[in-house]
């Protein structure tokens, strides 16, 4: 491990110097993609800076305790010991993650669907209901949200609403909210006071760039017709609705949000490039054994992987057995409350498949 942080240190290093070379500043390009590196090697380089010190520290503090003939110097030395072998634990377990291999997805944008499922009208409701705590995360994240398509449920919410949320990680913050979210409350047509139970599904997948996926419009059926719902003057007037066939994967997705068709058709082409990159990027997991052990959990679409219990203000995670009862905070937008537990959960247990293998 610590090959590799000397190996990591001294890449910094040179990036450093590399950024102040004028012939280097004067090529955008080359300069934009030192910066990202730079910064990615950064967070590796200031831990590992504070390990050193850390290590230098510790061995003063031995030093003294062994040779120091003053004894109230060696008491002092004494106490202060166990909180430096703790801080060198913590920055080795924080090293060791650091280093893990990382998703190339982490820095993507994402494209979010949410789907009502069992349940009917309560299950749309809830639908849109989470889509807004998405919403209000991304914004505290000064992430941008972008609607790209929704059909409306009969008594409100959403059957279907996908949207495309842009910044800085976004996929490393969200990929592990694939997967069917249960809602339990009393809805507001409930006479007898009775608990219901709704689910909604939500996948998650990475914004496909034009190097990821490059789509045949041989490939393509495109269909268009006229709008229907809210939507103003344009609705049932132009045939701006798209809906967009990949022929050779039998996808379909459809766009009538814009009044604009050629705008509907370029929000269904983004949406369908990222489904082709998530069925692609999932049969070579399903292909790779060893990258399948270091997936467990992390999403399965046919997952039950949360419930929101509103008469208890209860969230659970079903799959690491975490419970907050903050969830008014949590439909407000708070879900690193229940995200970052999940995120920390399957990043221990990456550190743990990558101990198995390089003991093999």
């Amino acid at each position: 491990m610590f090959k590799k942080l000397d190996d990591v240190e001294r890449r910094f290093e040179d990036v450093d110097r590399q950024l102040q070379d004028p012939n280097v500043t004067a090529n955008t390009q080359k300069y934009m993609a030192l910066m990202k590196e730079r910064s990615d090697l950064e967070s590796i380089v200031t831990v590992y800076q504070s390990y050193k010190r850390n290590q230098k520290h510790l061995e003063e503090i031995k030093y003294l305790i062994h040779n120091e003939s003053d004894e109230e110097l060696r008491d002092l030395a004494k106490s202060e010991l166990p909180d430096l072998e703790k801080e060198k634990k913590a920055l080795e377990e924080r090293l060791k993650m650091l280093l893990l291999p990382k998703d190339p997805n982490d820095e993507k944008n994402i494209i979010l669907e949410i789907r009502a499922g069992a349940g009917g009208d309560e299950a749309s409701l809830f639908a849109e209901e989470l889509l807004r705590a998405y919403t209000y995360f991304a914004q505290n994240h000064k992430w941008r949200v972008e609607l790209m398509s929704a059909a409306p449920g009969n008594v409100g919410g959403y059957k279907e609403a996908i949207a495309l949320i842009s910044g800085e990680k976004v996929y490393s913050k969200l990929k592990y909210e694939s997967g069917v979210h249960r809602v339990q409350r009393v809805p507001d047509t409930e006479t007898q006071g009775r608990v219901h139970t709704s689910t909604v599904t939500v996948a998650v997948l990475p914004e496909a760039d034009e190097v990821d996926i490059k789509i045949n419009p041989n490939d393509l059926k495109i269909d268009v017709y006229r709008s229907s719902g809210s939507g103003g003057q344009s609705v049932n007037t132009t045939d701006s609705a798209v809906r967009m066939t990949h022929l050779p994967t039998g996808l379909v997705v459809t766009c009538q949000d814009e009044k604009s068709q050629l705008k509907n058709k370029h929000k269904a082409l983004k949406i369908l490039a990222s489904r082709i990159l998530d069925m692609e990027q999932a049969k070579a997991q399903k292909a790779a054994s060893e990258a399948r052990l270091a997936q467990i959990g992390t999403g399965d679409r046919s997952e039950r992987i949360r419930t929101y219990n509103f008469p208890q203000s209860r969230c659970t995670d079903h799959r690491i057995g975490f419970t907050s009862h903050q969830l008014d905070n949590i439909m407000s937008g708070a879900l690193e409350i229940v995200i970052e537990p999940v995120i920390t959960h399957f990043q221990a247990e990456m550190m743990k498949e990558q101990k198995t293998y390089e003991a093999r």
